[in-house]
């Protein structure tokens, strides 16, 4: 995570939570999650980190950490905003449920917020089982999480 190519998938990612939660959780507070966990969390080879890169240019990327002895989290999966509409995101999804189960995992875990309309779609539409009420209204979630099992992810 203190990789230099991350830094700016991870500045726009405090800029978009801000926005979207800073009436909620107050400003700043996008800084203090994005720090949350200590950056070997991250590294192998319990975990692992993704960055697209496109002429240079950090694009996309993401990252899991382990969560329990079967289990990766995903984390930060993110696409900078001139690059969105592409796939991008379901290509980072796909190489880390791929590498995860490479390194033994058998299910994903991940959570998204629920002004986030976007990942709440492209988690649903990569066949992760949401953990609440679709029907609830989001708003009244803390935070809507997913699960996959890594035996539905097929080889590519």
């Amino acid at each position: 995570m203190h990789d230099p190519r991350v830094r700016p998938l991870l500045d726009e990612l405090a800029v978009e939570y801000d926005t979207r939660y800073g009436d909620l959780f107050g400003r700043g507070a996008a800084a203090e999650e994005l720090n949350r966990y200590p950056a070997d969390e991250f590294e192998g080879p319990g975990g692992a980190l993704l960055v697209i890169q496109e002429n240079g240019e950090s694009i996309a990327g993401g990252a899991f950490r382990r969560y329990d002895a079967d289990t990766a989290e995903l984390k930060r999966i993110w696409t900078r905003s001139g690059h969105r509409r592409r796939g991008l995101a379901k290509l980072v999804m796909a190489e880390l449920e791929t590498l995860a189960a490479s390194r033994g995992y058998s299910r994903l875990y991940l959570t998204t917020g629920p002004r986030q309309p976007e990942a709440k779609h492209l988690y649903l539409a990569t066949g992760y089982q949401p953990q609440f009420d679709l029907d609830a209204d989001p708003e009244t979630l803390k935070f809507l999480a997913f699960t996959k099992e890594l035996s539905e992810v097929p080889p590519h």
